[in-house]
């Protein structure tokens, strides 16, 4: 019988709740690039990496997936055996399955892979190779989102990849749970997490925003929305390059180029 590829990675510590990733999957739905890639692609095979310990984010992705092609197919990959034994109790193939593997990708070529709170783990050493792992084995146009988030997923951030390496930085949260935007700093990706220091261009950001929020707290007496869009605004205004359209603000989204933030 052939083997299949090498698994590659380190069991995480598998924390997971329902909804946790409730944000970064109503981007993905949204965003231009992955649909496209959903769209473009001969099989729109969708890997969820590093699900933990319950497949219940899994099972959400694919529900909330469902739209933005026919036949898009989710697969849950994790190294712990018995996790992926918990997945399957809820599998629907071919629309929904589970497997064991790391970031081999289980020797899929996905469309698109999602891979949230898994590097956080990891050292920061270990963010490049393991980029380039996952990326090596998407299908031609695909996409990579590598994140984290805590517990509930009220505080977010990920970084978006093509075959030429990081594109954008998401930051997204419910504002109002903050006492200012540099609170998302604690839940960075580990790309960036360590950089957040004075020189870096990522402490700049935030220490720039925090400006911007305190700007606008008269905006406040509208919500807490109200203001992370106008502080948003505001951010653009003193140059820094903004991605994403006003609408997104108001979900409390912001993207950014990758170059604009990444370590220089």
């Amino acid at each position: 019988m052939a083997r299949g590829p090498e698994v590659i990675g380190s069991p995480t510590r598998g924390t997971t709740n329902p909804n946790r990733l409730r944000r970064v999957d109503r981007w993905l739905t949204a965003e231009a690039t992955v649909r496209r890639a959903l769209s473009v692609a001969d099989d729109p095979l969708v890997v969820d990496l590093g699900y933990g310990a319950s497949p219940v984010t899994t099972v959400e992705l694919a529900r909330r997936l469902a739209a933005t092609r026919p036949g898009v197919r989710v697969l849950g990959l994790e190294l712990d055996a018995g996790r992926v034994a918990a997945g399957r109790a809820v599998a629907d193939p071919p629309r929904l399955d589970f497997r064991r593997g790391g970031f081999e990708l289980a020797g899929t070529r996905p469309a698109l892979v999602r891979a949230f709170n898994v590097l956080r783990q990891y050292d920061e050493s270990a963010v490049e190779p393991s980029w380039r792992a996952m990326l090596s084995r998407l299908a031609p146009g695909g996409v990579l989102v590598e994140g984290t988030c805590d517990e509930i997923g009220r505080l977010c951030s990920w970084v978006t990849l093509t075959a030429s390496g990081p594109r954008t930085l998401t930051l997204a949260c419910r504002p109002d749970i903050l006492d200012r935007p540099s609170t998302l700093a604690q839940r960075l990706p580990k790309a960036l997490i360590h950089r957040n220091v004075p020189g870096e261009r990522i402490h700049s950001l935030l220490s720039t925003w925090d400006d911007c929020w305190a700007s606008a707290a008269p905006f406040g007496v509208f919500g807490a929305r109200h203001r992370w869009a106008e502080s948003v605004r505001a951010l653009a205004a003193r140059g820094w390059p903004v991605l994403d359209r006003p609408r997104r603000h108001r979900l409390g989204e912001l993207t950014l180029p990758w170059d604009a933030v990444a370590s220089g």
